[in-house]
């Protein structure tokens, strides 16, 4: 089971990078063309909500049944002074959650009564923030200390 959760969770990631992209390109044409702000407007966010909240359960899944909070709690300092096991346990876990706050309070704010150009700056902006910490904060095969492949398999 757990090897199929980080195999979901790998492959969510994908989905979310690619609304956060979709959602971050149409509210940029939105404000700079002041088009109005239609219910349709809200699928693609609503879609990045909902991969952020399953990817948020997978992550949960994996952290707290995995190695990393047992880690954190049997290891306690000694976490912070292994860069990969301070990622994972830390790091990763912090950035994540607060990418998802931001998902959130972007989504939210296409359903209150303000203005359509107020609605899609808001969108665009805690998107964007969400997307710089999302890439900022993934284990790419690239990064040294953490790296996982670009996508992972059920073994």
């Amino acid at each position: 089971m757990y090897h199929l959760i980080v195999s979901l969770h790998s492959i969510l990631r994908w989905l979310i990078l690619l609304f956060a992209i979709i959602v971050i390109v149409q509210a940029f044409i939105g404000m700079t063309k002041r088009k109005p702000f239609l219910p349709g407007n809200k699928r693609a966010p609503l879609y990045l909500l909902i991969s952020a909240d399953l990817q948020l359960l997978a992550g949960l899944y994996l952290y707290f049944i995995g190695p990393w909070f047992g880690l954190l709690k049997s290891a306690g300092g000694e976490v912070m002074k292994n860069a990969g096991q301070r990622f994972y346990t830390v790091e990763h876990t912090v950035a994540m959650l607060l990418a998802i706050i931001l998902i959130h309070v972007g989504y939210s704010n296409t359903k209150k009564n303000i203005d359509d150009d107020r609605k899609y700056k808001r969108l665009f902006w805690f998107t964007l923030v969400a997307l710089i910490i999302i890439l900022a904060s993934i284990p790419w095969p690239f990064r040294t200390a953490v790296a996982r492949p670009w996508v992972t398999m059920p073994s």
